[in-house]
């Protein structure tokens, strides 16, 4: 292993955590809080899909 790219471990904990929040908002019954959670993890899969791409481009992956 090379070395750490912290900015996708960043983009990894959000997800998870977006994926969490969707956990929470069955338990609690809340569409706010489910809506809010998938849009978040939609955004946050997106910037990782883009940053990976740029990274593969300029050669550093």
């Amino acid at each position: 292993m090379k070395d750490i790219k912290w900015i996708f471990v960043m983009y990894a904990l959000l997800a998870a955590l977006s994926i969490m929040g969707i956990g929470v908002a069955i338990s609690f019954s809340s569409f706010l809080i489910a809506f809010i959670s998938i849009a978040a993890l939609f955004v946050v899969m997106g910037f990782g899909f883009k940053t990976k791409k740029k990274y593969r481009e300029e050669g550093k992956l």
